[in-house]
C-alpha cells in the first residue's frame, strides 16, 4: 500500500564552492596553473589580471569603480524570476543534468616514445630468422617484463603458443630463439634470473682479462656467496688473496642487473619543483610568504558584466535571450565562485604554514634537523582550529623554500620518542643520529641493528631493535651484510 508521509531530516551538505576549495587544497601551484588555464577555457567569463574595482588611480578609476558599483547593485537586483514565468519554453530543455561539475574526472594518461621492447623488434629484423622463428622471437620479447627479463618458463611460453596461436614448439627451439635474442642490445636482456644476466654481460664485454675471466668464474661457481657479500670465503675457496679477488668483485658489481631500465634511464624526464611557500630569515625573524604564482589575478570579464546587464533591461520574454541569459548567468556565477576558491585557499595555506612554521621556529631559525621537534597533523589542527584531513591537504605535495634548502612540507611531520629525562623528540632527529652514525662505520665491519640500537641507547634515546630497523628501511639504508666493503 502506497501513502505519502512528511518527515523531517537533518542532512549536512556541502556546497559547490566547498568541494572546489578542498579540491584546490590538496593540488601543489604547477598543478594549480594547469588548473585555472582549464578552467579559463570552459569559462569565458573569467579572466586573467586585477579587478577594475581593486586599481588606485585617482579620478578615472574612482569614476569606474562607482560605475561598477551601481552596476553590482542593478546585477543585485536582477529578478530573473521574470524571464522565466510563462510556459514558451520548459526550464528543463535549457539544462543539461547528466554530469556534475563536482565529479572528478579521472583521465587515463596516454604513453608515448620507445620502448625497450620496440628497440629490441627493431633489431630482430635485422636478423636471419624464417616465418617460425620470428613468431617465436615476438612473442618471446613481448613476455619480458620492465627489467627485461623472461619470468617465464620456456615450457608454459610452448603451451601458451600452442592453445593460443596455433603454433606447435619445443622448449629447446625456443632456447636457441632465446639465445639469438641475448645477443641483442641492451647487453643482458632476456635473462631469466640476475645470474644469467650478469653472465650475458661478462661473456659479450669486448675486453677479456684476468678480472673478466675471474668475474666469470665468480658468477658461475660462487654466486649465492657473492650475493651475500661473503668475499672472504670466496677468496679462501678460490685459493687467491682477497686483493686479488677485489677487481673482479668491483666489475661485477658495475654491471647493469636491470638492462630493461637502460632506455628509461636515458629517457627520464626532470620534474622541477616549484615551492608554493617562501621562507625568509632576517634578523632572526621569519618572513613567510606565499610564491605569487600560488595567487594569480583573476576577474569577471567587463563584456560579460555588461551582457548581464544589457539583458537585464531588455525585458524581452523571447527564448533564446531567455536562454542566453541564463547561460550568462551561469558563466558568471561560477567564475566568482572559482575566484573565491581561490582566494580562500591561499589564505588557508598560509594560515595553516604559518602554524607550522611557528611550531617549528627552532629548525627554521637554525636549519638544524636535530631541532624538529615531534609534529603530527593533529598537534596543527589544534592550533588552526580546522579538520585534520583539511591540514593533510595543505600538506599533500606541498614544498616551502627556506634558506637551507627546498622541503616537502610532509617532512616536517614525524613521530615522538623519548629519552631518558622523559624529554620528547622527533623520530626525524633519531633517523640523522642513524644516518650520521652507518656514514662513520667502518665498511669492512658495519654496524648492525643491534648495535646501533645500543648506540642510539647510549646517547639516552629509549628505542627498540626494530624500531631501528624500520627507521634505517624508511632511510633506504640496507642491513649491515649489505653494506659491506672493501
Amino acid at each position: 500500500m502506497l501513502k505519502q508521509t512528511i518527515q523531517q531530516k537533518l542532512q549536512v551538505k556541502l556546497s559547490p564552492q566547498q568541494i572546489q576549495l578542498m579540491k584546490m587544497l590538496q593540488i601543489p601551484t604547477m598543478e594549480l596553473d594547469q588548473r585555472i588555464k582549464e578552467e579559463m577555457e570552459i569559462n569565458p567569463a573569467l579572466e586573467e589580471g586585477q579587478d577594475e574595482n581593486e586599481s588606485n588611480d585617482d579620478e578615472e578609476n574612482q569614476e569606474q569603480q562607482e560605475e561598477q558599483e551601481d552596476g553590482s547593485k542593478e546585477d543585485d537586483e536582477i529578478d530573473l524570476s521574470d524571464y522565466f514565468d510563462d510556459d514558451e519554453t520548459p526550464d528543463y530543455k535549457l539544462k543539461v543534468n547528466n554530469h556534475s561539475s563536482d565529479d572528478e574526472e579521472r583521465e587515463t594518461p596516454l604513453g608515448a616514445g620507445r620502448t625497450f621492447q620496440d628497440l629490441l623488434y627493431a633489431q630482430l629484423g635485422m636478423t636471419e630468422l624464417d616465418e617460425q622463428q620470428r613468431i617465436l622471437a615476438d612473442y618471446l620479447i613481448g613476455n619480458l617484463d620492465e627489467n627485461g627479463y623472461l619470468r617465464r618458463e620456456l615450457v608454459a611460453v610452448a603451451n601458451d603458443l600452442a592453445f593460443t596461436m596455433n603454433v606447435t614448439t619445443t622448449v629447446a627451439e625456443l632456447e636457441e630463439i632465446l639465445a639469438v635474442i641475448q645477443e641483442l642490445d641492451p647487453p643482458g636482456v632476456a635473462a631469466r634470473d640476475l645470474r644469467e644476466c650478469l653472465l650475458i654481460q661478462v661473456r659479450r664485454s669486448e675486453v677479456r682479462n684476468a678480472d673478466t675471466v675471474m668475474a666469470e668464474r665468480v658468477l658461475v661457481k660462487y654466486f649465492d656467496e657473492f650475493t651475500r657479500k661473503h668475499y672472504e670465503k670466496i677468496a679462501k675457496r678460490m685459493e687467491i688473496e682477497e686483493s686479488e679477488l677485489k677487481p673482479a668483485i668491483d666489475y661485477i658489481l658495475h654491471l647493469n642487473p636491470k638492462p630493461g631500465n637502460s632506455m628509461l634511464e636515458s629517457t627520464r624526464t626532470v620534474q622541477h619543483v616549484v615551492p608554493d611557500f617562501l621562507l625568509m630569515v632576517e634578523d632572526d625573524e621569519l618572513k613567510l610568504t606565499l610564491n605569487s604564482r600560488n595567487a594569480p589575478e583573476l576577474r569577471i570579464s567587463r563584456e560579460y558584466k555588461d551582457m548581464m546587464q544589457h539583458y537585464a533591461k531588455a525585458k524581452v520574454k523571447d527564448a533564446k535571450e531567455k536562454e542566453a541569459l541564463l547561460f550568462v548567468k551561469q558563466k558568471i556565477d561560477s567564475a566568482k565562485w572559482f575566484i573565491d576558491a581561490i582566494k580562500q585557499r591561499n589564505d588557508t595555506l598560509l594560515y595553516c604554514m604559518q602554524a607550522i612554521v611557528n611550531y617549528q621556529k627552532e629548525f627554521f631559525l637554525s636549519g638544524d634537523e636535530t631541532k624538529l621537534k615531534p609534529m603530527i597533523l593533529k598537534d596543527i589542527a589544534d592550533v588552526v582550529h580546522m579538520d585534520i584531513s583539511t591540514i593533510s591537504r595543505v600538506a599533500n605535495s606541498k614544498h616551502i623554500q627556506t634558506p637551507y634548502g627546498t622541503y616537502l612540507l610532509k617532512y616536517f611531520f614525524s613521530e615522538s620518542l623519548s629519552t631518558d629525562d622523559g624529554e620528547e623528540v622527533s623520530s626525524r632527529e633519531v633517523k640523522q643520529i642513524l644516518k650520521d652514525a652507518i656514514g662513520a662505520e667502518q665498511k669492512r665491519k658495519p654496524l648492525t641493528d643491534e648495535k646501533l640500537m645500543e648506540l642510539l641507547n647510549e646517547k639516552g634515546y629509549n628505542i627498540a631493535r626494530r624500531t631501528v630497523a624500520k627507521y634505517r628501511e624508511q632511510l633506504g639504508i640496507p642491513v649491515a651484510r649489505l653494506r659491506k666493503e672493501w
